[in-house]
Order: structure tokens, then sequence, then C-alpha cells
């Protein structure tokens, strides 16, 4: 009986051991590294435990999703490293940028010890210049603050006049939808590890597209419409009203959100395909919203109501975000990031369009004019909201 218990102990700890040998892992000593083309790095590759044989690690580079064992001429060929048996020591490896761009540095190995070799990469982002990276992240500040503060001016001017007469309601409620979806985006990515983990198995060694800040700017903007209306019933309105073509809109745009919900219930999408579906709610009223509150301006012959603080910060965030996506198309040597995604740079391009054209009505068209008198809804047009003057 005796020996049958030492032999089940003995058993026990070689398959103990066993496991413990083969769940041993590679990681590097940094997980991202910024360089500038014809400069070094040198990091550690280690291993979590000890090895008892020798291993001999090779490396991939992934540009875009491909990998492959080709650098794409974005670094020199990484030489091959061996990591001692009976070690834990790190192994240094030295990476030389030869042009500009992003690659995925990761790593492959024969030796039957190593597990989840594949989830051990850093990514390089080489550029041209440094200096270029500081400057566009103090524009990112910069535009961060600008659309942030842009919401404040339209509830001063509320609250100054009393009156939300000359500010487009098919607006906000377009504004309105357009962040709830944002928001819903955001913290979805942001703070649900589920759907965190359905990124990630879409893209292995991709980041998740959410940050704290995108996350705080889409609630903060939120609130901040939510006030913007809440002025509406609190202040005059003259004979403002939302028009049916609008609530046609927002009526198609949350059942298509409601009946996506039951789908995604029913398992037949993941919850993150149908967080895209609010990102694309976001889209479509970003593309109308500016709309209704330009052709009420053109019809009252008046901008008086509507804020140009609201426009002139809305302008200057689009125009430094617009900067910033150059800027990093060109340290990035990506201008398929710039050209390649058409729907970022044309959202951009087309709020600054309307700023412009909002700039105009204000301070050359319609300059010191009070609004025509008795300007009636007129329910047939599309997204349209007139309004009397106040």
């Amino acid at each position: 009986m005796g020996d049958l218990r030492r032999t089940t102990r003995l058993l026990c700890f070689c398959l103990c051991l066993g496991q413990a040998l083969s769940d041993v892992t590679l990681s590097f000593s940094v997980s991202q590294l910024s360089l500038e083309v014809g400069h070094y790095a040198t990091f550690n590759i280690s291993p979590s435990s000890q090895l008892a044989e020798d291993a001999v690690i090779d490396f991939t580079y992934q540009t875009g999703d491909t990998i492959s064992d080709f650098t794409s001429g974005l670094l020199a060929p990484v030489p091959n490293v061996t990591i001692l048996g009976n070690t834990s020591e790190g192994v240094p490896i030295s990476v030389h940028a030869l042009g500009a761009g992003a690659i995925i540095l990761g790593v492959n190995t024969s030796s039957e010890e190593i597990d989840h070799a594949d989830d051990t990469f850093v990514r390089i982002d080489i550029v041209h210049n440094s200096i270029v990276v500081t400057v566009s992240a103090v524009i990112g500040w910069l535009y961060f603050v600008a659309w942030s503060v842009s919401f404040y001016p339209q509830v001063i001017e509320n609250f100054r006049r009393k009156s939300v007469v000359g500010l487009n309601f098919d607006y906000l409620g377009l504004n309105l939808t357009g962040f709830i979806s944002y928001s819903v985006f955001n913290v979805g990515l942001y703070w649900f590890p589920e759907i965190q983990a359905q990124y990630e198995a879409l893209h292995p060694r991709g980041q998740i597209p959410v940050q704290l800040n995108d996350v705080i700017f889409a609630l903060h903007a939120l609130l901040l419409t939510v006030i913007t209306i809440s002025q509406c019933f609190c202040f005059e309105r003259g004979g403002q009203r939302v028009s049916r073509v609008c609530i046609v809109i927002l009526i198609s745009a949350w059942s298509f959100v409601l009946i996506s919900l039951f789908v995604t219930i029913g398992k037949k999408i993941t919850w993150l395909e149908y967080l895209y579906f609010f990102s694309f709610v976001k889209l479509g009223v970003t593309l109308i919203k500016y709309v209704p509150q330009a052709w009420m301006n053109y019809r009252r012959k008046s901008t008086v109501g509507w804020s140009i603080g609201n426009v002139l910060l809305d302008f200057t965030g689009g125009s430094l975000s617009m900067l910033q996506m150059f800027l990093l198309a060109y340290n990035n040597d990506d201008w398929g990031s710039l050209f390649g995604n058409p729907t970022k740079f044309g959202l951009g391009l087309f709020s600054v369009l309307f700023d412009l054209l909002f700039i105009t009505q204000h301070y050359i068209l319609y300059r010191h004019k009070q609004p025509y008198e008795g300007v009636q809804v007129n329910e047939k047009s599309p997204l349209i909201n007139p309004v009397p003057s106040a």
C-alpha cells in the first residue's frame, strides 16, 4: 500500500513538472517602441522560467495583417538568438530602423517547452522625425480641448438670451442621437471585457481603438447636448419644433438599433458587431446634422440664436484634427491611413466645410441682419425647421 502511494506521488510530481516545463512563455522587455529612421534600439527577450534545453528563437515581421519572414524594408533583419537552458536570463535584441512605418516583431521557435509563442510580440513605430511625434501629440490635446469647449458657447448664448429661437431643433435631435451612439460605442469597447475579447479575437495583435479620452469626450458631449435640449423647455422657443422628416429619420435609426439588439441577444451577431451598428448611426448623423441649421439660417437670412463661438471652436478642432492626420501620415509614411480611410477624412472635411459655410453666413451674408419675420415651418422640405424671429 505504501509503495502504491509513493508511486502515485511520483507520477503526480512528474506530471506537474512536465506541465511546468511546457508552460514556459516568452516576453519582450518592452511592448511598444518608437524609433526614428536610421536609429537603433536594444531590448531583451526572456523566458518566464528556466528551460531544460537551449531554445533557438527566430523572428517574424508583420505589416498590416500579413506575417512573414521578411521585414518589408522597415527593419534590418534581426538575427536569431539562443536562450540557454537552465537559466531564465534575458537575451538582448538589437533592431535597426530603415524606413518609416509600423511593424510588429514576433517570435518563432521549434522548442517544445515554449507555449504561446504567437502571443509574444512588440509593436515598433518608425518615424521620420520624433519632434513631429511631440507636435502631433500637442495638436491632439488642442483639438480635444477645442471640441470639448465648443459645446459651451451655445449653452451660454441660450441662457443670455433666455431664448432658443434660431437654434434648430432637428439639429439638436440628430446631435443627441449621434452622441448617444458614440458614447455607447466608446463605453462598450473601453469598459466591457467580453467585447474587448471579441475585438482581440479578430485582431490578435491589434490595440483597442478607444482610449479614456475618447470616452470622456463622448460622455461630456452627450451631457452638454442634453443640457442644451433642456433649455428648449425652459426658454422662449417661438414656433419651433422637430420636423416630421427628422422624426422619421430618428425613429428609423432607433428602430434599427432596437431590432439589432434582439438579433444580438439571439446570438445571431456578436456584441462587437452590434457596437459597430452604433458607429454607423453616428456616421449617418454626422453627414446630415448640419443641414437643417444651415438651411434655417438661409431661410431667416440671419444667424441670430446660432452661436458663432460654437462654430469657431468646432472649426478649430476639425482643422487641427485634419492637420494631425496629415502629420501622422507623413511621419509614418502611411498615406493609406489618410486617403485609404475616406470615411474618417471625409467626415472631418465635411464638418470643416459646414463650419466655413456658417462663418460665411455669420460674418458676410447676414452680418448685422435681423431675421425675417413670419417664416413658417415647411414640413415638405427635408430636414427643414425654419422659425420666426426672436
